[in-house]
């Protein structure tokens, strides 16, 4: 760690040599493993070193020049810095190129800040961005009662196997001087869930209340089922359990199995990838991702897969990175709090 900083958080690294990447953030910022995942994307497998700095007091904020947390230093030089912007430990705001305020640059500013041309057509983030709510995220906010609803109907599959009625949610919501349907709609609204054709929680990611390609048996013999092969990866994390997740090839119909031990996971074949992708730059999740966030056997099939599908745009990863996706985007949705200061 530096001089002076409590903490700091190796994000990815390959060459000593390469370019130095910092991400400055407060501890517990949200929007850091964000930007660390954008970082990755934008990357592209090219030689780099980046590190996450934790920074708890103003003087460290001036020192380091960070102007609200995530700030992203490129060789030690901010290249979204905001002239006479003060040093700052508060959340910090980037506008994307189609205008939206998020808490991280886009994939497509990061790549413009590490130096590569972006064509005009490209999406503004990875092909697992609609997975994660285009970068933002799968927690929803605290306020209005919005992350104790999502957090009762994440519970409440996880004890049942299946999603619960409005009714189920009234007491939570009561607590929050609202009613249930008004907060499941907004959260529907901004994709943290999913409802059927007459109004009843038919997904909460990572969890559908409908059979699908992705089955997951936990340790305590809840069965349920995924929406997606990442986030079927997530869940055992999010839960802090074990569990076995079952899943087929949909080009040769091939079982593929992933067995979650203690937080370790097996794969069998060990071959196996996950191909992610998207079919679009925008929409929920459901429709423009998840027919394609799909376990294979092989990176020889989920190529195949690719070439029958040429809607969807993506790649194959392998099983450490498909792995870090589904603990990144799941992980903490059943942990993580907000900062009661509302930094980060």
């Amino acid at each position: 760690a530096r001089e002076g900083l409590p903490s700091v958080h190796k994000a990815v690294s390959w060459e000593d040599d390469a370019m130095r990447i910092t991400v400055l953030t407060v501890p517990d910022c949200p929007n850091a493993p964000v930007v660390e995942e954008r970082l990755s994307w934008a990357l592209d497998g090219r030689a780099a070193e980046v590190e996450r700095v934790e920074v708890s007091n103003p003087a460290q904020a001036r020192r380091l020049g960070m102007t609200g947390s995530p700030t992203v230093l490129i060789n030690g030089m901010d290249p979204f810095a905001v002239p006479g912007a003060p040093a700052s430990l508060s959340c910090r705001l980037y506008r994307g190129p189609d205008g939206r305020i998020e808490g991280a640059p886009s994939i497509a500013d990061l790549r413009r800040a590490l130096g590569d041309p972006v064509g005009d057509g490209e999406c503004d983030g990875p092909p697992l961005d609609a997975a994660g709510r285009a970068g933002r995220g799968r927690l929803a906010p605290t306020a209005d009662g919005l992350r104790g609803i999502q957090q009762a109907v994440l519970r409440h599959f996880a004890h049942t196997g299946h999603a619960p009625s409005i009714e189920d949610l009234d007491a939570v919501a009561a607590a929050h001087g609202r009613a249930a349907a008004e907060i499941v709609a907004e959260l529907a609204a901004e994709d943290f869930l999913v409802f059927d054709d007459h109004g009843r929680i038919r997904a909460a990611y990572p969890f559908s209340s409908v059979p699908t390609a992705h089955h997951v048996r936990l340790a305590g013999g809840i069965e349920v089922w995924a929406m997606c092969a990442i986030d079927a990866l997530g869940i055992p994390d999010m839960l802090g359990t074990d569990a076995v997740i079952t899943s087929t090839d949909p080009v040769t119909g091939d079982a593929i199995t992933v067995t979650s031990t203690g937080g370790h996971m097996t794969w069998h074949p060990s071959t196996a990838v996950v191909y992610v992708g998207q079919r679009s730059c925008a929409g929920p999740a459901a429709d423009v991702a998840c027919g394609a966030l799909n376990f294979f056997t092989s990176r020889q099939t989920a190529r195949a897969w690719a070439q029958q599908h040429p809607a969807y745009t993506g790649q194959a990863v392998d099983r450490p990175r498909a792995e870090a996706l589904g603990k990144a985007i799941f992980g903490p949705l059943l942990t993580a709090t907000q900062p009661a200061d509302g930094r980060g």
